[in-house]
């Protein structure tokens, strides 16, 4: 009876290390394999490109025509302490308008639709998509804008003028990875 328990152990061992060899094999198999676009490895991180004002710098991450339906998407994202309605979060689009970064990226926005509520780890937000009038053109826009009490973070996704409701859901699965979480978990304080 040991000898065939063994033997089935041996077998279940041996067809996981199997398998887990094919998955790395076939993940590391072609160099311009397509990620998902929520994927936090179709995302890499670059330099904050804008000056320091009151709000400081924060994380920027650019992702590659092939990892974003062929498009490039560049994602900034900081942390704004203090500066959320403590009892309502980010309720309202006139609440999303009013907390997103667009001072970074453009003088003028128009939204193309009505925000929706979202979530990112445990903390609530709005998520919104716009196109940028002034000094760019031709450029859309997501604003992401979630909070826990009294501090936010705030996301602004700047794409192609055709990609914003695509693209939207990576956004908000990259928001959602295990390394922004974390980011957003040190940066506001949780």
């Amino acid at each position: 009876m040991n000898r065939r328990v063994a033997t089935v152990v041996v077998t279940v061992v041996a067809l996981a290390v199997a398998a887990g060899a094919f998955a790395i094999f076939r993940s590391t198999a072609s160099p311009n394999a397509r990620h998902k676009p929520g994927d936090p490895s179709a995302w890499t991180e670059v330099a904050w490109p804008f000056p320091v004002d009151q709000w400081g710098s924060g994380k920027a991450f650019k992702c590659k025509p092939a990892g974003c339906g062929g498009a490039d998407v560049n994602l900034y994202i900081r942390a704004k302490l203090g500066s959320c309605n403590c009892t309502t979060g980010v309720a309202s689009d006139e609440d999303l308008d009013r907390m997103s970064d667009f001072d970074l990226v453009s003088r003028e926005v128009s939204p193309l639709a009505p925000g929706r509520p979202i979530r990112i780890g445990e903390m609530s937000g709005r998520v919104r998509a716009y196109a940028l009038t002034a000094p760019r053109p031709g450029t859309s826009a997501i604003s992401v804008v979630f909070n826990d009490r009294c501090d936010m973070a705030v996301a602004t996704v700047l794409l192609p003028p055709d990609q914003p409701t695509t693209i939207e859901p990576a956004v908000i699965e990259f928001l959602n990875s295990a390394p922004l979480l974390h980011w957003a978990e040190l940066a506001l304080g949780l």
